[in-house]
């Protein structure tokens, strides 16, 4: 396997998180529900009284809900079932991703976490408009950056003076996919110093 291979296989490996878990809690779930169907089977078998209900019940149970059940309530149930199943199927095909960028450099594969990126650019913005730590606050998701800014009063804030700081600190880093900067400058101001 050529090196460059090798080093694409890591970094995803340290960027995506195992689908282990989910697929272990569903397996647990289906083969828990498989053995008291057998359990009650066989319960049934040996004319034993049920844990929970017998078969034959459970498919008299099932043959009357059409006639027992409101019609909305029967559709609100599907719905359900529908949106749950929805929702395991995406959480087994989509692939789970931790709060890791990748750097660009040639010749390794570099993994930064997501907090580092932030405590950076909130560094890079305080120093460029000469705010104290606690004006500054910083999110960092997959694909967006946003610099939280709470000016001091009575002094106003350049934002592309702050935007073209954030985008030259990201590009100093090279982190890919490149994110996009939000800058929030919120109205109140703090008191200064």
């Amino acid at each position: 396997m050529s090196e460059v291979l090798h080093t694409r296989r890591l970094v995803r490996r340290e960027t995506h998180s195992s689908r282990a878990g989910a697929s272990v809690t569903a397996a647990v779930v289906g083969l828990l529900g498989v053995a008291w169907l057998g359990t009650e089977a066989v319960l049934s078998l040996l004319n034993q009284p049920p844990l929970v209900a017998s078969p034959p019940s459970l498919l008299q149970w099932a043959a009357d809900l059409p006639q027992s059940t409101l019609p909305w309530a029967l559709a609100a149930a599907g719905i359900g079932l529908a949106v749950i199943g929805l929702v395991i199927l995406l959480i087994a095909v989509t692939p789970g991703t931790k709060a890791l960028h990748v750097v660009d450099q040639d010749r390794t594969a570099v993994v930064v976490d997501s907090e580092v990126v932030a405590a950076a650019v909130s560094r890079r913005t305080r120093r460029e408009a000469g705010l104290d730590p606690d004006q500054v606050s910083t999110r960092v998701d997959r694909r967006r950056i946003t610099v939280d800014v709470r000016p001091t009063s009575g002094s106003p804030l350049n934002e592309s003076t702050i935007r073209s700081a954030v985008e030259e600190e990201l590009s100093d880093y090279g982190i890919r996919p490149e994110p996009t900067v939000r800058i929030n400058i919120r109205h109140e101001g703090a008191l200064g110093i």
